[in-house]
């Protein structure tokens, strides 16, 4: 089918590798609305696991993200994702999602207006009729504010969303961009917080999912996976590494291929969200397996 834009119409897309990935336990993360808590509550350590080994999901989106469709089996959407930068597809990063979490370009379109981003970790947004919770990062439109709230358009109706949770960019290519102390401090927010395989929101963030996410708060778009984000950026050489670069690692000692990516906090420290069953943590790199793995650095600010 022709390329066609869509939005997200739920507060976090699962994208899933196949249309038929997805297993009976996963129902609540391919429902309309998702039901996030539910999901992750149900998930053992070794059903999150499959998420990796068995490669079943790819990535994640927030509710009002873009996506194109490209084709439908029954009642899933194999879309591309413009926002997340992929070496699987050149239009951007590729995978599957219920139909029914995307709407249409012509039942929700993006004002030509400032933006409201969501600061708080999670965000209550009222709505006519009921209240949702959203993500950190989700950008919404801004339609007025005041000194409490923030009135925004959404994919599911206008809503209002408290002022102390979010903040407003003017542009969403944010011509004032964040330092590296100030990609740390988005980062430091979510330590604790429970590692998720293809996560991309603050339910829980995978390796390059938590770099994304925080550098898209500070107004740099990335790529989506540590491979292709060890490839841009500005090269840095391992001995004049900063504050608030990435820091990539490689399968045997660093001669194979890249696997991880965490973030520098500085005095050799490393901030990272690590694997299943472990969460958001900052570490000392020396004496760890990470320092015999450190194969590359890259700054993006």
């Amino acid at each position: 089918m022709d390329k066609k834009a869509y939005y997200v119409c739920v507060a976090v897309a699962t994208v899933w590798t196949s249309y038929d990935s997805s297993r009976e336990i996963d129902d609540n993360a391919i429902s309309f609305p998702v039901k996030l808590d539910k999901w992750l509550e149900q998930l053992t350590y070794t059903r999150r696991l499959e998420l990796c080994e068995k490669n079943l999901v790819q990535t994640q989106l927030l509710l009002g993200e873009e996506v194109y469709v490209t084709e439908m089996k029954g009642k899933w959407a194999k879309i591309v994702i413009p926002s997340q930068f992929s070496s699987k597809d050149e239009r951007g990063y590729p995978g599957w999602v219920p139909f029914h979490q995307l709407i249409s370009q012509a039942e929700y379109f993006p004002l030509n207006k400032p933006t409201a981003v969501v600061s708080a970790t999670i965000a209550t947004l009222h709505l006519a009729e009921k209240a949702l919770q959203i993500s950190y990062q989700t950008q919404l439109p801004l339609l007025k504010e005041d000194k409490e709230w923030l009135e925004v358009q959404t994919p599911v109706g206008s809503g209002r969303i408290k002022c102390q949770d979010a903040v407003v960019v003017e542009d969403r290519n944010r011509k004032v961009k964040g330092t590296g102390d100030m990609i740390i401090a988005a980062g430091e927010q979510f330590l604790n917080l429970p590692y998720l395989w293809g996560g991309m929101s603050a339910w829980g963030y995978d390796c390059s999912g938590f770099a994304y996410a925080t550098h898209k708060a500070n107004g740099y778009l990335i790529p989506r996976d540590a491979t292709d984000q060890a490839r841009q950026g500005k090269e840095v050489g391992l001995a004049s590494i900063q504050p608030g670069d990435l820091l990539f690692f490689a399968h045997e000692k660093g001669e194979r291929s890249i696997h991880h990516v965490g973030i520098y906090y500085g005095k050799g420290k490393m901030l990272h969200s690590p694997k299943t069953g472990k969460t958001v943590e900052l570490i000392e790199l020396k004496g760890t397996l990470y320092e015999e793995e450190l194969c590359a650095a890259r700054r993006y600010y």
